[in-house]
């Protein structure tokens, strides 16, 4: 981060005890105008901003202004209500006017802590599950102890692998990692424990494997679970006793290796169909991280978005709340993976430094019409919850039938009197998809007495949104 690493912005009046004093030894920088607070995040890089519900230029939408602009931030708030209605990715707490100096300081001191660990580690994100993620590799990086990664694919489990290395006594050794699943048996043993000369086929000579090159460092055994039970009966070997055979030897051969471990499912089922040795497990899973997916990290899209962006065009680039609210509520399948491979698509489009929404679209169209899993709701009433999950649903299905709509129309025959009839039936598929988004959005804004706010925040979806649909359909303004 830019500036003092551990200085604080915050945006109200200098009435409160708690952060007066703060203040005035300029570890908390205070502003009262909301031209100074985005001027403010513009020059500097502040790792909790502070707002005040009582003070009269505060804005939801001054809120949601600053986070565009500066996503890891933490978001803290001070109001008379204990729960406020913003998502969690701008509202990591919320604390009342009357708390104490010490908690003030004890909650800071544990933040900037976190932040410090993540930033060490080369972690790019806010949410819970990431800062869990960090608090374990600070505990169990010191040590010996074998340790397993669960997390779907994409999701960061070889940067966590590697912080565990980098942050243990063997960090000046040889970290090496292997997939196990993209590898066939035979050449997944020969790659691990290495072969004697003639053992097979091309086998001109000894060659040492992972486990004896990695000496004294770190293997990380990627897609663990897709492992032969033979196979898995060396690699208990291995850490039960740090000796193994080369394939087609007989001498016992001898490494000091820690071993971590990843998966991208529970091995528990597994076990229950003999696939993978309980023992071997246990072993394995002394410690476990769990890497959550993004659709659960909702709080780390922007951040990785913006991170993305610097490190590929040495700039930021702005997002509208549109473009905003579209990359968040995406599903994002393939996880970090996903939005790093999107960031590469889209940084070089666009010279007026904002993300093209249109762009944002057209990548979510080729990447995710196949993607029908549904959004998990939650902190919802069923009825709330049933509302979002249709719409969700309407949407994924109306892009799944507008892309068969063109396919189909780009492979008719031309001049065909019989083929351009189908089309304009083809072409108009489309329409009704429209009346029931139209008919969805009515009631639920009947259902709340013509409140766009709750009838936006009950469909999932922003209140421009909602504004602009209505537009389009009723000519709402």
């Amino acid at each position: 981060m830019n500036g003092h690493p551990s200085r604080i912005l915050f945006f109200g009046e200098q009435k409160y005890t708690f952060i007066k004093a703060s203040v005035e030894k300029g570890r908390v920088h205070r502003v009262e105008e909301p031209s100074e607070l985005m001027e403010a995040v513009k020059r500097e890089d502040y790792p909790v901003l502070i707002f005040d519900h009582n003070h009269p230029r505060f804005s939801r939408s001054l809120v949601a202004r600053i986070y565009r602009r500066s996503p890891l931030s933490e978001f803290w708030h001070i109001s008379r209500a204990d729960h406020i209605d913003y998502p969690i990715y701008m509202a990591d707490a919320v604390f009342p006017e009357n708390i104490t100096r010490q908690e003030f300081e004890n909650k800071l001191s544990g933040v900037l802590k976190i932040k410090e660990l993540l930033l060490h580690y080369k972690m790019v994100g806010k949410s819970s599950n990431l800062k869990q993620v960090a608090e374990t590799i600070s505990q169990v990086a010191p040590t010996d102890i074998s340790t397993l990664i669960i997390g779907p694919s994409g999701s960061g489990k070889e940067l966590v692998a590697r912080a565990v290395h980098d942050n243990s006594s063997r960090s000046e050794k040889i970290f090496m990692a292997i997939n196990c699943g993209a590898l066939v048996e035979s050449l997944l043993e020969s790659e691990l424990f290495g072969h004697e000369k003639g053992s097979f086929t091309g086998a001109v000579g000894r060659r040492e494997g992972i486990f004896k090159r990695a000496d004294k460092g770190t293997v990380f055994l990627d897609e663990v679970g897709e492992t032969t039970p033979g196979l898995q009966v060396k690699l208990l070997r291995v850490l039960e006793e740090g000796s193994f055979t080369r394939v087609g030897g007989t001498e016992p051969v001898y490494a000091d290796v820690r071993i971590v471990a990843a998966t991208n499912r529970e091995l528990t089922d597994a076990i229950g169909e003999r696939k993978f040795r309980d023992d071997l497990y246990f072993r394995l899973g002394a410690v476990r991280i769990n890497m959550a997916p993004l659709t659960e990290r909702k709080a780390d899209i922007i951040p990785l978005v913006d991170h993305f962006f610097t490190l590929q065009t040495g700039q930021r680039r702005g997002m509208s709340e549109n473009v905003t609210e579209l990359l968040i509520n995406y599903g994002w399948p393939g996880n970090v993976r996903q939005i790093h491979n999107f960031v590469s698509r889209v940084a070089m489009a666009s010279e007026s430094g904002e993300i093209p929404e249109h762009l944002v679209l057209q990548f979510f169209e080729e990447q995710g019409y196949a993607e029908r899993t549904l959004p998990v709701v939650t902190d919802k009433t069923p009825r709330q919850a049933e509302f979002e999950l249709i719409y969700q649903a309407l949407l994924s299905l109306g892009q799944e039938v507008r892309m068969l709509r063109d396919l189909i129309l780009d492979n008719l025959p031309v001049g065909d009197e019989h083929d351009f009839e189908q089309a304009v039936k083809a072409k108009a598929s489309g329409a009704r998809l429209e009346e029931i988004e139209e008919e969805l959005i009515t009631k639920t804004l009947n259902e709340v007495g013509g409140n766009r706010r709750e009838a936006a925040r009950r469909l999932g979806i922003g209140e421009r949104t909602l504004y602009r649909k209505l537009k389009k359909y009723r000519g709402d303004i």
